[in-house]
């Protein structure tokens, strides 16, 4: 099946290529563009996973750009680096990239903390 060249793949679509389970979640995000002082944003996402999250935000972002997240939970702050897989009017499709093993325990972690009741 084709696809007309749309930046926001259809639900199953997005579906089948995921590996790790979404979890929705409101987790405070701040970024910025990678290799860039920029002044960061802050957004909060609406779903996350071990392999990336969904963040709102008014931002356009090229697909395959680079952003470099601060991901807060509770007392714990996570970096790492994420490509944009998909873009929306409100919303961007982030994928975590060059994630050390230390940072996917971490994140783990995270995630096991907000599936808590």
């Amino acid at each position: 099946m084709s696809q007309s060249g749309s930046t926001s793949p259809s639900a199953s679509t997005s579906a089948e290529r995921r590996r790790a389970q979404r979890i929705p979640a409101r987790v405070e995000v701040r970024f910025d563009e990678v290799g860039q002082a920029a002044k960061a944003l802050k957004a909060f996402t609406t779903n996350v996973s071990s392999g990336g999250v969904c963040l709102r935000t008014q931002a356009n972002y090229p697909l395959g750009h680079r952003l470099a997240l601060q991901l807060r939970v509770a007392d714990d702050q996570l970096d790492l680096t994420a490509a944009v897989c998909w873009v929306r009017p409100d919303a961007v499709g982030l994928r975590f990239v060059d994630v050390s093993e230390e940072h996917r325990r971490m994140l783990d972690a995270v995630l096991a903390t907000i599936q808590s009741p």
